[in-house]
């Protein structure tokens, strides 16, 4: 008890000045009666009240208080309410796949209630007493839309194809939502791609970044500047406030200061898209690799002659340049225990599968033998620049022989050293393994790799250097791992593997990586 009054006054300290107290619909008051709070309840999570008051939103813990007016809930019958909202591509099927999922784990009943073509509901009821334990709300619309109900307080989490953008970090830093560029408040369920599309009847097999900007903006408008028949171009995007269509434009568009031509056809959803796309020869169109339909998937082509085929593997390890990790975002607040819940079992191995059942690419971590690798050493001999010499690459060879690559890597942020986004959800996820013994007695090497741009030989350090960081991330993600079991060591290969061309910055910016090799069982 003492501790709640110190906390209580303490939040009351920082309060400069008194204003007049709005009609309150709850009081919430310490057992020994010498603490009051009055305020609107905002919400109730089965441990926390979070209650607007003359001081400033407050969470108070439920055990020491006793709650009285109107607004108060009922104790003995505690629901969770929780909502989602945003991506369409994640609302329709992942998040309803999961939520059934963790619902038959945990030993409830579930019931879907559709509301209208929006908006639907589940309901979970506890199989032993038949008491509801939670309504769990959904509006699948878009990312865009998504990050706006969370900032009307209109939804508690949020569905996302994109990372949030920095407008929407200032506003819900204003609505006191906390920072939504803090690692912490968003998590990767799943991982998906932007994936190009024609026709099964095109002849097109793939194109350049460069060529796909300048198609979608309406630079080239006529398959004949492609080699092509004489023919107009029909370009297909979905809809601008779909986070797939804004992701596109922010890692496309944008950085070549270009924009979606004035008659792109513009779509509510990627089915209609795909479809549209399959039908017409003469169209192209940007889809979610889970949902491309009957149009068939064009290669990413280098400059170098290197190409970039788009499957699961490429998409873990982000050697695919247009990959698409799929977030849920969540506010600075408590959210109720089993929503809590519902969030971790999201990321066990047992809903990967799920994931991987409803179509996406799953965060599980795979092992690729060097038997599986030889287009990899074709390019490292290849694309070997001229500083590269052949001891390098024969010892390149040596440290791969009888090792496993792990289908996870390591990137950063464009222009920096921040590892990226889906690359802090692998730390996390190679954390995880680590900490459940999977790698106990068995090696874990860290390599290092570069881009071209500069000597060699300082490439070779720089790329030790980062491996090094990220060995470290994920040693301090893993606290509890016996650190006596574990062989880790750190090599560094500098710009001798080069996964993408390097005259161009989409290009070293694959190549700018750090790999984790394991040996085979």
């Amino acid at each position: 008890m003492r501790h709640l009054r110190a906390a209580v006054l303490a939040a009351l300290s920082l309060i400069p000045t008194v204003c007049p107290a709005p009609a309150a619909d709850v009081t919430l008051t310490s057992r020994d009666g010498t603490v009051e709070v009055e305020g609107d309840l905002l919400g109730y999570d089965g441990e926390f009240y979070r209650v607007d008051t003359v001081y400033g939103v407050l969470t108070v813990d439920g055990s020491g208080v006793v709650c009285e007016g109107p607004g108060c809930p009922d104790l003995t019958a505690f629901v969770a309410r929780f909502t989602f909202s945003g991506a369409r591509t994640m609302g329709e099927v992942l998040l309803p796949s999961l939520v059934e999922a963790f619902a038959a784990r945990a030993g409830y009943l579930v019931e879907r209630q559709i509301i209208d073509d929006t908006h639907f509901a589940y309901i979970l009821t506890d199989q032993t007493t038949g008491a509801k334990a939670a309504e769990i709300g959904f509006r699948v619309t878009s990312t865009e839309e998504g990050f706006a109900d969370l900032l009307a307080n209109e939804t508690d989490i949020v569905l996302s194809t994109r990372p949030v953008n920095a407008t929407e970090v200032r506003l819900a830093r204003e609505a006191g939502l906390g920072d939504l560029s803090d690692p912490r408040r968003s998590k990767i369920l799943a991982l998906d791609a932007m994936a190009v599309i024609v026709s099964a009847e095109n002849p097109m097999q793939g194109l350049t970044l460069s060529q796909i900007a300048r198609i979608f903006s309406g630079e080239i408008a006529d398959w004949s500047d492609l080699g092509g028949p004489e023919a107009p171009i029909a370009v297909h995007l979905r809809g601008e406030d779909s986070g797939l269509a804004q992701a596109f434009d922010a890692r496309l568009l944008a950085p070549r200061e270009k924009a979606a031509a004035e008659g792109t056809i513009r779509h509510d959803s990627n089915r209609e898209l795909a479809d549209a796309v399959a039908d017409d020869p003469l169209a192209i169109g940007i889809a979610p690799y889970s949902e491309t339909g009957n149009a068939r998937v064009l290669d990413i082509y280098g400059t170098c002659g290197m190409v970039s085929v788009l499957d699961e593997l490429t998409v873990k390890t982000e050697d695919y340049p247009l990959t698409l990790p799929l977030f849920v975002y969540t506010p600075a607040r408590r959210l109720p225990l089993l929503a809590r819940e519902f969030l971790k079992f999201a990321r066990s191995p047992a809903a990967q599968y799920v994931v991987s059942r409803a179509n996406f690419v799953d965060l599980r971590l795979y092992r690729v033998p060097v038997a599986e690798q030889g287009h990899r050493l074709v390019n490292a001999i290849a694309e070997a620049g001229d500083e590269i010499m052949l001891d390098e690459l024969q010892r390149l060879v040596r440290a791969m022989e009888g090792t496993e690559r792990l289908t996870l890597s390591f990137r950063f942020e464009p222009g920096g050293t921040q590892l990226d986004a889906q690359s802090r959800s692998n730390v996390e996820v190679l954390a995880q393994q680590i900490e459940s013994g999977q790698f106990d007695y068995r090696p874990l090497i860290f390599v290092g790799f570069s881009d071209s741009e500069g000597p060699a030989d300082g490439n070779e350090r720089l790329s030790g250097r980062r491996a090094a960081a990220v060995r470290d991330a994920v040693l301090d993600a893993a606290p509890t791992a016996d650190r006596d079991k574990l062989v880790i060591s750190v090599d560094a290969f500098g710009e001798a593997m080069p996964m993408a061309c390097d005259d161009a910055e989409w290009g070293r910016e694959i190549n700018r990586r750090v790999e984790v090799w394991t040996t085979q069982r």
